[in-house]
């Protein structure tokens, strides 16, 4: 990342929504896409599940210092994406199914790490969850088995399975139900959360949810909750927006 000067960004007040930045995709454009050149694209439930929260939504591309851009920042969301985290970040050889993008990673994986060392709030959603738990010293499972089904087959603005949420835990108490309907568009899992503490499993062991007992708030979800189909996605997203405005 390139280096740049920046001033401190005050904190919010109760009237003023908290500034949440939005990790976003790559691609190199070509005559059949959106440009030819490269651009940057993120859907745009992404921005509107944060808007609707009460948050400030701002989209954050790869050029640019990591801890200036979060200096700025009330809270981050890392995104997802069809792509993988580079298992030699946590010590293993590629998959032939695995698919690593070194640029994207390499900006959300600083992004992040300011994130927590500045004590904002995080929320990392499927790759991006993926991401924290990797950070944590965790592990992946690089290639799920097809029939497990958690690339649904049915489109994902519809559930694809439930997930059980652990008990005691602070997305257990955010959503504040023991069961949640989930989308589930991954073919990757989390398979050891390191430091990280596992929130959320489903009927069939997969990690869906971690989070991070010494920050202030950091979450990762397996699913897309920008999509709300189940009132806890909501739930998630307030609690997200109230963190950072704090």
């Amino acid at each position: 990342m390139m280096g740049c000067m920046t001033t401190a960004r005050p904190s919010p007040s109760r009237n003023t929504a908290p500034l949440i930045g939005l990790t976003l995709d790559h691609e190199p454009g070509s005559s059949g896409q959106f440009s030819r050149y490269p651009y940057h694209a993120l859907r745009e439930n992404y921005l509107t599940a944060l808007s609707g929260a009460g948050g400030l939504p701002v989209c954050l591309g790869y050029v640019g210092n990591a801890e200036a851009m979060v200096e700025r920042l009330d809270a981050l969301v890392i995104t997802g994406g069809a792509f993988d985290v580079d298992p030699a970040l946590y010590g293993e050889e590629p998959h032939p199914l695995t698919t690593p993008r070194p640029a994207r990673t390499s900006a959300e994986l600083a992004l992040l790490r300011a994130a927590l060392k500045r004590d904002i709030p995080v929320l990392g959603i499927c790759g991006g969850m993926q991401l924290m738990a990797v950070n944590a010293g965790g592990t992946l499972i690089q290639h799920l088995p097809p029939e497990l089904e958690h690339e649904q087959p049915n489109p994902r603005h519809e559930p694809g399975h439930t997930v059980s949420l652990v008990a005691g835990t602070r997305l257990a108490r955010i959503v504040d139900t023991e069961i949640m309907h989930v989308n589930s568009s991954h073919h990757q899992a989390v398979r050891t959360a390191g430091r990280a503490k596992i929130s959320a499993v489903a009927a069939d062991g997969v990690i869906e949810a971690i989070e991070l007992d010494d920050a202030k708030f950091a979450i990762g979800v397996q699913w897309h909750p920008e999509f709300t189909l189940d009132p806890g996605d909501r739930r998630l997203y307030a609690a997200l927006v109230e963190a950072a405005a704090r």
